[in-house]
């Protein structure tokens, strides 16, 4: 019983740490894909941050940049969509890493890693829409 409250109280640690840094999650996967693309290609280390900072930046650019200037909900929720995505899968792999070794059952531990998922999904576009609308308001 302790076990299953310690894997509770940690995956609800970790949710509300992942709360906050899922809006993270696309830049960080855009800045590794083409910091790997940079050096297999031949780029040195430093080329290869920059290019990889600058991803990163543009990923996050173009999204808060579609947030700013569309008016149509549709094009607004595919790009809050795009950067949701990959929080999911973190929110997901985040709670199923810490539960595993805690909970026997793998239905259990499926939908308790798909419903932390889902909850770090929506965390990062609500965060993300109210990033995009403070920037444009000012």
């Amino acid at each position: 019983m302790t076990l299953i409250l310690l894997a509770i109280s940690l995956t609800l640690t970790a949710c509300v740490i992942a709360w906050n840094l899922a809006i993270y999650a696309l830049p960080v996967m855009t800045a590794i894909t083409a910091a790997q693309f940079a050096w297999g290609a031949g780029a040195g280390v430093l080329l290869s941050g920059l290019s990889a900072a600058g991803a990163a930046l543009l990923s996050v650019a173009m999204v808060i940049l579609v947030l700013g200037f569309a008016r149509n909900p549709v094009l607004r929720f595919i790009a809050l969509a795009l950067f949701a995505v990959p929080a999911v899968i973190a929110g997901y792999a985040l709670v199923y890493g810490i539960t595993k070794n805690a909970i026997d059952s793998s239905l259990a531990l499926n939908l308790l890693g798909g419903i932390g998922g889902l909850v770090i999904g929506v965390s990062a576009i609500i965060n993300l829409n109210a990033l995009g609308e403070s920037v444009f308001s000012r």
